[in-house]
């Protein structure tokens, strides 16, 4: 599996929940600066990492899986909280890549901000699109090792046999 863009998603979202996006993810930026203004931008800084968006963006992806399962009569409560899932576990592992750009950042911003900034962008997406790839194949690894089920086992285990 390759990792892709996708821009069917960019159709599904309606207006208002970019705006909604928009809207936390700059109320973020300005607690951030407000902070960094009373106690300093090394504070400050540690606040522009607030997961804003995440929680708009995690709330928007249940509503919308629920949504579709329910418009075909089924219903989709555990859909929405499994992507939703699935969405944080993507968040992690890009914030593992975002400790990479901050570390390669302050490692190298003395030399030039430019190529700074552009070294901790490529460490970023490797460490990122790495830490996906070792996730996918663990859990690849761990389904195949599983011990076969018995037909019994597949019986609830509250009715007896």
């Amino acid at each position: 599996m390759l990792v892709k863009l996708s821009s069917s998603a960019l159709k599904e979202t309606r207006w208002y929940e970019y705006a909604i996006r928009f809207v936390l993810g700059g109320c973020a930026t300005v607690l951030a600066g407000a902070i960094g203004s009373q106690f300093g931008v090394s504070v400050g800084g540690l606040f522009l990492a607030l997961p804003a968006i995440f929680c708009a963006s995690a709330t928007l992806i249940e509503s919308h899986e629920r949504h579709a399962k329910e418009k075909a009569g089924l219903s989709g409560r555990r859909r929405g909280q499994k992507a939703a899932a699935l969405d944080a576990a993507g968040a992690a592992l890009g914030s593992i890549g975002l400790a990479a750009f901050a570390a390669i950042f302050h490692a190298t911003v003395g030399a030039s901000i430019a190529f700074a900034f552009i070294a901790a962008l490529g460490v970023w997406a490797s460490v990122s699109v790495s830490a996906w790839w070792v996730r996918r194949k663990l859990r690849v690894t761990r389904r195949s090792h599983r011990p076969a089920r018995s037909p019994s086992a597949k019986r609830s285990r509250f009715v007896k046999p």
